[in-house]
């Protein structure tokens, strides 16, 4: 039984790596789901082990993002550290909010993050298509002769308000907060979408830590499944990025937003009661 288990794990871990390959930070929304589904865990008990998948994945990622020089690390650092801090709070309210309510409650974020990826798939990314003129009104832009972002009091606030409330719902639902970090830095930055994507992978793998740590804390965490759950997503996400040149696009991304369309409307019913598989 305790094989049976540690392969499962394994082969759900593997989807979710793959779908942070080919879809972007967002992907790993559909960790917490599988587990649900797959393994018959409440959102408590899931939201820790699908957080210790993404945030290590998106580790791993961040790590090759640096290397190609992608990462803005001191955009990553605020956010980061921002989301660290409110991190153990949505812990805290996962531990005493009840089963019922926090399914339908993420139901309801994958159903937005499912709507936003559909419609952003079907136009070119904002940051490709704005004026000079309209980039410099923007809160954060980068200095065209070092490439950095100009720090401002405003990007400050936005970058920290874009930590709080991915740090708030990575603990509370375990997701890593993608799909808060790359629609912000596409509205807030005229960074290029590569480097959003790299930026917001390094920023969960920061997220991830905090409420990690304040899940281990309260003994929260299955072991026996998260850790094969974290090592098949890292291995499907570096075998993912092989070929996710060749299959990413816009018709991938509808795919997958309907895909999190289905599953919201799955976990909804099960959140009402009308469902217990």
């Amino acid at each position: 039984m305790d094989m049976d288990v540690t392969l499962l794990s394994a082969g759900l871990g593997s989807v979710v790596g793959l779908i942070l390959a080919l879809t972007g930070a967002g992907g790993g929304i559909l960790a917490v789901p599988l587990l649900v589904f797959g393994l018959h865990l409440s959102i408590m008990q899931a939201a820790p082990v699908g957080l210790i998948a993404v945030g290590a994945a998106s580790a791993f990622g961040a790590v090759l993002g640096l290397r190609e020089g992608v990462v803005r690390y001191r955009a990553a650092a605020v956010i980061g550290f921002t989301g660290m801090a409110l991190a153990p709070v949505g812990v805290r309210l996962a531990s005493v909010i009840p089963n019922a309510p926090l399914t339908v409650a993420f139901s309801a974020v994958l159903a937005l993050v499912a709507v936003r990826m559909f419609k952003q798939a079907r136009r070119i990314p904002t940051g490709q298509t704005e004026s000079i003129q309209e980039q410099s009104r923007l809160p954060c832009v980068l200095n065209p002769a070092e490439g950095r972002l100009i720090w401002t009091m405003p990007c400050a606030w936005a970058l920290a308000g874009t930590g709080a409330v991915s740090g708030l719902l990575s603990g509370l639902l375990g997701v890593g907060g993608g799909f808060v970090i790359v629609p912000s830095l596409n509205r807030f930055t005229n960074l290029q979408m590569r480097s959003i994507f790299a930026t917001s992978l390094a920023v969960i793998s920061l997220v991830s830590v905090g409420g990690v740590a304040a899940a281990a804390w309260q003994g929260s965490i299955a072991w026996n499944i998260a850790a094969p759950f974290a090592a098949g997503a890292i291995v499907a996400l570096l075998l993912g990025r092989l070929i996710a040149a060749r299959l990413a696009g816009a018709r991938l991304q509808q795919a997958f937003a309907v895909t999190s369309g289905a599953v919201s409307l799955l976990l909804f019913v099960r959140g009402m009661g009308w469902l217990t598989l």
